[in-house]
């Protein structure tokens, strides 16, 4: 017999999001400061509100509790509301396998345990971990969505080597910090989004084929019936190339830490 499946229901805390912890931002739908719409396709959409989520680390050395495993709307990872030895509260993404009850720390060393956080060169080669610094100081900036996790290869020098989820290996300081792990609700990419009122829930607004199109509104546009392109390659709507085409600027300064590069999609 299949095993069921756990939906996030039942594994998601009833616990009511923590008041202090939120913020209303304001919906855009898809326009910038002029007013003009710059990121076509948004609008709409259920409310929601914004959880503050601590991708650093502040609180070194202080011991804390998960006392719920919490949604976000904002992010496809789940969250671990943590009340430290200082009753303060604060948000953190959540690991998969934590519970309600189970302690972690930050700390620049401690023990190899999931949820801990410390420092790269105090992590074993072959961990995996999340939430990794770049700078520093800076907090947490890359590996942050569900499922995700880089994998500790070697340390070198003032360099720790890293394989990120794209199987790209590039270098990070040593003193940057690290979470143990891997990241919750991994089974994400499995949702089948099922009917459009989902994603108009998400404020996804619907997107129309270039190829159904005037070729006064659209590269593509023209022709008789369901005709192709008319190209060698597909176009945006302002005429630039799409699909396949390395967006990554060339000179960009964290490329002297890259090792190797991504693999190509086929």
């Amino acid at each position: 017999m299949k095993k069921k499946k756990l939906s996030p229901k039942k594994i998601l805390s009833k616990k009511k999001p923590e008041k202090r912890l939120l913020l209303t931002l304001k919906e855009r739908a898809g326009r910038g400061r002029s007013g003009r719409i710059t990121v076509r396709h948004r609008g709409g959409g259920v409310k929601r509100r914004y959880r503050i989520v601590d991708f650093g680390q502040e609180k070194i050395d202080i011991p804390a509790k998960v006392i719920a495993l919490e949604y976000d709307p904002y992010r496809t990872a789940f969250l671990i509301l943590l009340e430290y030895n200082d009753k303060e509260k604060r948000y953190r993404i959540a690991p998969s396998g934590i519970k309600d009850g189970d302690e972690i720390i930050c700390a620049e060393k401690t023990g190899i345990k999931t949820g801990n956080r410390m420092k790269i060169k105090n992590i074993p080669v072959g961990t995996m971990v999340y939430n990794v610094e770049l700078v520093p100081g800076r907090g947490g900036k890359i590996v942050r969505a569900a499922g995700a996790f880089a994998k500790v290869l070697a340390h070198e020098g003032k360099y720790t080597n890293l394989e990120m989820p794209s199987a790209e290996i590039r270098r990070v300081f040593q003193e940057c910090y690290a979470t143990v792990g891997t990241i919750s609700h991994s089974e994400k990419r499995y949702r089948v989004i099922g009917k459009a009122g989902i994603n108009r829930l998400k404020g996804k607004r619907p997107a129309v084929r270039g190829t159904a199109m005037n070729p006064v509104d659209h590269p593509h546009g023209g022709g008789e019936g369901r005709s192709g392109i008319g190209m060698k390659h597909p176009k945006t709507p302002w005429g630039k190339p799409a699909l396949g085409v390395k967006t990554r600027k060339k000179k960009k300064w964290t490329n002297k830490y890259i090792i190797k590069r991504r693999k190509k999609k086929k």
